[in-house]
């Protein structure tokens, strides 16, 4: 009788708690990789379709501001997935596999502790295998593609990752050479995602590839059949054709949620990564075929590409859909950022951010004042650093300095978007209130690290895997060897850090063999600079230069900057420098030469990388003389 009497209880609590989590609103976030401001269609493209795309467009919000957290790949997701502008994030550099923290907080983090799944399909960027970074670490219940970004340029890799274990790709060998394409296999994962867990609210977060990377797709793909006769290089056929494939992806995830009858309950963003760039330039197309940072219609161009805190560094496709919730047909200038991504969906999906994030939710700009109950708010500052670079919008002022000893660069954007009109010197009192900002934003990073990084190796391998051309190290760039005393004579004296795991010794800055190099360690973390190297020449010689080539297996980690060069006649004992060498991102020799000096010994201490990576690496040195 008791029982009887409890049922009807135990079903009205039953039917309480489904309703309470059907009500929670799905999160669906498309970002591509690379993919320019004015790369679709509906931004006015007229070399690429994306009819799939332009219709989200139409019947939601896009905005005009929406902006990268940093511009490049890496650090750009570490401010997406934290909330945090990249003065204060762990991951500042794009090495590949610079970890998050342990333990620290993700959209994935916060949503998961609200019931939702949690699954992410493309590049993840902010840990590689072995790290304090790995996805699953940091709120995913599952992460199906790519750890590091090398990986991520073949789509026919040997296998990608789940979990931080290996997914096997059959009929695949690397490079551009296999069956298996690899986006498919990632898209196909994602839906599979969304199929089960259509019954509890889910975050579905698919950071693809394309079209960044090797430029492939398969020949029979549809898209492909829109560009194969264009009368354009291969690439920039192909790289079309990823977008295409890209914008008939999404589609087939819109219709997939009404299939399922999940598109009045989920939000859908769209989005690049960071800014575009500027590829298949020639003497009719400057700045690129594609043209991601040129107007269509007008010509104006944002300065700039990826890699850069210009405005073409930072400018991003942006849209959001949501039937019945989003008034279709909208265009917003609102000012928002990565950073703003992850307290606008916690907002959305009642879960709660940390207290130390920097971004605002957007919420009110998309569904409207009146529905959320309060006008949206405006950040006081943004702020951006990569390597050298420093960057800062208040309002419509953008400050830029592209290392610290350039002078501060000030735009005013509401009528120099191009920013060709340097106003430092006539805006005195708003450049002085904006360094001021960008001195406090600034916080020392702290980064994660790796108890082992024999699988992030050799995931940056499997780029290539067996297709390596068996050229490619024979295809490395020789040491110059005009005036060099020869090699055979160095001996390694002293080097204050290297990758003894990875076999990446200091001798091997002057072996002869430029498809070797000296790295300075990065497990468990990075040692960071400066960095030293003495070498001994076997004999007391009269010095005039160095010659220095840069590592010559396509990555720049390391690769060197700013450094002394030092030479004596003691080994331990070294006066002021004779040369403050300055390099750059080059794969050929670079020379400095400096004033005649009699010593045996040589000694560099370097002091930055090109990518502002606290590492050092060398394949070749000469040192000229007699």
């Amino acid at each position: 009788m008791k029982t009887s009497a409890l049922l009807p209880f135990f079903l009205w609590m039953l039917l309480t708690v489904s309703s309470a989590t059907a009500a929670k609103t799905n999160v669906v976030y498309i970002m591509a990789d690379e993919l320019g401001y004015y790369e679709t269609s509906y931004m006015g493209s007229k070399t690429i379709q994306t009819p799939r795309i332009d219709q989200l467009a139409r019947q939601g919000i896009q905005f005009t501001q929406g902006l990268a957290g940093s511009a490049v790949c890496a650090p750009t997701r570490c401010c997406f997935l934290t909330g945090k502008h990249s003065g204060h994030t762990s991951v500042r550099v794009n090495g590949g596999g610079t970890p998050l923290r342990a333990k620290e907080v993700t959209i994935g983090t916060i949503l998961k502790k609200e019931g939702y799944a949690t699954g992410g399909f493309g590049k993840w960027g902010c840990g590689g295998r072995g790290s304090t970074g790995v996805p699953e670490k940091h709120g995913f219940d599952t992460f199906v593609g790519y750890y590091d970004q090398v990986h991520a340029h073949s789509y026919y890799p040997k296998y990608i990752i789940e979990n931080s274990k290996e997914l096997l790709l059959k009929g695949n060998e690397g490079g551009s050479t296999g069956t298996n394409y690899s986006h498919y296999v990632i898209v196909n994962r994602a839906k599979q995602f969304i199929r089960e867990n259509k019954d509890k609210p889910f975050f579905c977060y698919l950071p693809i590839t394309p079209p960044h990377g090797i430029f492939d797709i398969p020949d029979n793909d549809p898209a492909w059949k829109l560009y194969k006769d264009k009368p354009w290089s291969e690439p920039a056929r192909r790289y079309a054709a990823m977008v295409s494939m890209v914008d008939r992806q999404v589609g087939e995830i819109v219709d997939l949620l009404k299939e399922l009858k999940l598109d009045k309950n989920t939000i859908i963003f769209f989005s690049g990564d960071n800014g575009g760039n500027d590829y298949f330039t020639d003497k009719d197309h400057p700045r690129g075929l594609h043209g991601a940072n040129v107007h269509p219609t007008t010509g104006v161009e944002f300065r700039g590409k990826k890699g850069n805190l210009y405005e073409g560094g930072l400018r991003i496709p942006a849209l959001a859909y949501w039937p019945g919730k989003i008034k279709p047909g909208q265009v917003s200038d609102h000012l928002w950022y990565f950073p703003d991504v992850m307290p606008t969906i916690a907002e959305l999906t009642g879960a709660t951010p940390p207290g130390d994030i920097d971004g605002l939710s957007f919420v009110p700009e998309l569904l409207g004042a009146d529905a959320v109950g309060r006008k949206q708010p405006r950040h006081k500052y943004l702020y951006w650093e990569i390597g050298s670079q420093t960057a800062v919008r208040m309002n419509q002022y953008k400050l830029y300095r592209g290392a610290p000893n350039r002078p501060w660069e000030l735009y005013d954007l509401a009528t120099d978007v191009s920013e060709t009109r340097n106003l430092a010197d006539a805006r005195t009192e708003i450049l002085e209130q904006m360094k001021q900002l960008a001195a406090e934003a600034h916080q020392p990073a702290v980064e994660g690290t790796f108890t082992d990084t024999v699988n992030h190796e050799k995931d940056r391998q499997a780029k290539w895997g067996s297709t390596r051309p068996a050229g490619r190290p024979g295809r490395a760039n020789q040491l110059d060897m005009k005036g060099v005393i020869a090699q055979k004579n160095y001996k390694l004296v002293r080097v204050s850090s290297e990758s003894r795991g990875n076999q990446r010794l200091g001798r091997h800055a002057f072996d002869g063999k430029p498809t070797t190099h000296w790295h300075t360690s990065f497990a468990p973390k990075p040692d960071k600079h400066p960095h030293e190297l003495v070498i001994d020449l076997g004999k007391e010689y009269t010095i005039s230069g160095l010659h220095y080539l840069a590592r010559q297996d396509g990555g720049w980690n390391g690769a060197l900057k700013d450094c002394d060069i030092y030479v004596s006649k003691q080994a331990d004992t070294f006066g002021d420098p004779v040369a403050k060498a300055v390099f750059h991102k080059s794969r050929r020799t670079q020379h400095v030469k400096f004033t005649k000096t009699s010593g045996r010994y040589l000694r560099l201490i370097i002091t930055s990388e090109v990518n502002g990576g606290p590492w050092a690496s060398i394949s070749e040195l000469g040192i000229v003389g007699k």
